[in-house]
């Protein structure tokens, strides 16, 4: 062997070494023959290191081998007596080479003196038996299949195609072409990566070919093989790289295509069934164009995986655009009910309710129409698309009881708006003066009437057109309590419930106990409105009748006579009391005594002071 080949597998021959034992301990008796390892151009390295190295493979191998049990202790001095010479380089020292070979030439020629090679010669048979002792040996090596070892040219063509797979292999790596396909990979797509890869593949598969051309087919086929398969072992990586950014740049194309086909109107079934098609159909011309000719490899995960994430996408864009649309139309309930019904609320009637249900069902069939509609592009199931209309049709029902349940919060503030309203202007909205000639017990009943209605209306919600009492037992109750007690004990009180009799309690918004505390409050702050009017129209009357009694005239007409004549006699006086009229009419025009006096004798005092 040569020596830079020891301590390799097949370069030292280690298999047919182990054949070699194998046989000899299973097919012969035990006797020691020679193995001479004869190392060729031995370099700087003693041969004492090297022998050692090379028994201890030896030995190794010795210890691996399957053994019969008759020979599991049998060591390897029993059947072999291993040596080892070294010879130098003959192309530089040609003389001391020839001179070895000579000297071991001669160890053959004398090889069965005492000590010679031949070793053990127990079993040796004399020449005249050579022949048939040689027939039994082939017998035994052609009937054991184990002994059937290759023939040189396959040895040969082993090792020789060995090493074009290696340079061939190392010679790719190096590759320039190769290795910047490689490295673009990483970070992009590669315009026509598989044509240029199968022509990197087939250039050093050719190159292979045309070395290996003249060695053993079957060898040279098998190592092709290998070849191959090592080389795309290699590869596989970048093409597994390449059909990822084929698949992350279908998928980024496919939302940008599938985004504007919902925003150029067109339906989202549809545009989703559409872009899918064309955009998987894309992804096999993208895979296609990355596909190896040496390869036969599948890009079916790799499509399943683009199905599945076009496919989660689509489902989080349904359920967006699904929100997106009921959110709007639910908007669009917000603004078409909330403000009419609560004008409705504010001016609470016998129409109220009836009018909330004709706005609630007018604005909801024309909601759940366009609804419906934009839902049809979506070609849903029935079931879920009626179960959608109906989250519609429920969310306006809502709006309408959270309006009126947050109305309901506010009805005090209501009641005693609409009182002041009605009690201090007439029929025509005028601002009432209390000129005295006003009955404010029938004002004060009426506007009080008007604010116990705004209290029926909000005491519940009443959106499935069905009778109730809520409003005559306020009225009996609040109003004319002594008409509610006639036929009934006068210890029974109608409002002392925490629930009305024809109300359900999901129906009710304000109890009747709370609509008798509601009543007593809004009483109790309405209260001095009454009491400024009653003073406003008793300070009008006052005014209104300033002159003295009659007979007060009469008897300052009788008194006064004398002073009467002596005013006629001194017409000097007269001058002095019109002048003094004068001054005091000035007076009265610019303070207006007149307007003070409507308002009651208390108030001409701060006048009278400042004067």
């Amino acid at each position: 062997m040569w020596c830079h080949d020891i301590g390799r597998e097949q370069a030292a021959n280690k298999p047919l070494l182990k054949t070699v034992f194998q046989v000899m301990m299973r097919l012969f008796s035990p006797r020691k023959t020679t193995l001479m390892f004869v190392i060729r151009d031995k370099t700087r390295t003693p041969l004492e290191n090297l022998e050692p190295v090379l028994r201890e493979d030896v030995q190794k191998i010795w210890d691996a081998v399957p053994k019969p049990s008759a020979h599991k202790e049998t060591p390897l001095s029993e059947f072999f007596n291993v040596e080892v010479t070294a010879l130098s380089s003959y192309e530089e020292k040609e003389e001391q080479f020839k001179e070895q070979v000579a000297s071991l030439r001669q160890r053959f020629f004398h090889s069965i003196a005492p000590g010679g090679l031949a070793g053990d010669r127990r079993a040796v048979v004399p020449a005249s038996g050579f022949s048939f002792s040689a027939q039994q040996i082939w017998k035994i090596i052609k009937e054991n299949k184990d002994l059937d070892l290759p023939a040189h040219k396959v040895m040969v063509a082993t090792v020789r195609c060995e090493e074009i797979v290696n340079e061939k292999f190392s010679s790719f790596i190096a590759n320039e072409e190769w290795r910047q396909l490689e490295e673009t990979i990483q970070s992009r797509p590669v315009p026509s990566f598989g044509r240029k890869l199968s022509s990197i593949l087939d250039f050093f598969l050719t190159e292979y070919d045309a070395e290996a051309t003249y060695f053993d087919e079957g060898v040279r086929s098998s190592k092709r093989k290998q070849l191959e398969e090592k080389l795309l072992q290699l590869v596989q990586p970048a093409y597994q790289s390449m059909l990822g950014h084929v698949r992350s740049g279908t998928l980024d194309r496919f939302k940008d295509a599938f985004n504007n086909a919902l925003n150029g109107g067109k339906g989202f079934a549809m545009a989703a069934r559409e872009c899918f098609e064309y955009f998987m159909s894309q992804f096999d011309e993208g895979s296609a164009e990355a596909y190896i000719d040496q390869a036969n490899w599948d890009s079916s995960k790799v499509r399943e995986k683009l199905h599945r994430d076009i496919d989660a996408y689509v489902a989080a864009v349904h359920t967006a655009k699904l929100s997106e649309l009921a959110n709007m139309y639910e908007t669009k309930l917000n603004e078409a009910l909330s403000g009419p019904v609560e004008a409705l609320l504010d001016g609470a009637s016998d129409d109220t309710w009836p009018a909330i249900r004709k706005l609630l069902q007018c604005e909801t069939e024309k909601a759940v129409a366009g609804f419906s509609t934009a839902l049809s592009g979506f070609e849903m199931d029935e079931e879920t698309q009626d179960k959608m209309l109906l989250r519609l049709k429920e969310h306006a029902r809502g709006l309408i009881e959270a309006k009126a349940k947050e109305e309901a919060g506010r009805v005090l503030i209501r009641m005693k708006d609409r009182f002041t309203t009605m009690f201090s202007h007439d029929s025509d909205s005028m601002p009432r003066i209390w000129t005295g000639k006003e009955d404010i017990r029938a004002i004060t009943k009426t506007a009080r009437s008007a604010s116990l209605k705004l209290l029926s209306v909000m005491a519940a919600i009443r959106l499935d057109d069905e009778a109730d009492t809520v409003e005559n037992k306020l009225s009996l109750a609040l109003l004319d309590p002594k008409a509610g007690t006639t036929n009934k004990s006068s210890s029974m009180d109608p409002l002392a419930s925490s629930t009305w009799d024809e109300v359900p309690a999901t129906k009710t918004l304000i109890t009747p106990v709370q609509c008798k505390s509601l009543w007593r409050q809004f009483k109790a702050e309405t209260e001095y409105t009454v009491t400024q009017a009653i003073a406003a129209q008793e300070a009008s009357k006052r005014s209104n009748n300033w002159l003295p009694p009659p007979w007060a005239i009469v008897a300052l007409v009788v008194l006064g006579f004398n002073e009467f004549m002596t005013l006629l006699r001194n017409p000097l006086y007269l001058g002095i009391i019109f002048v003094a009229f004068l001054l005091v009419k000035a007076l009265w025009v610019q303070l207006d005594i007149s307007g003070e006096f409507r308002n009651g004798a208390v108030s001409i005092y701060p006048i009278v002071a400042k004067c």
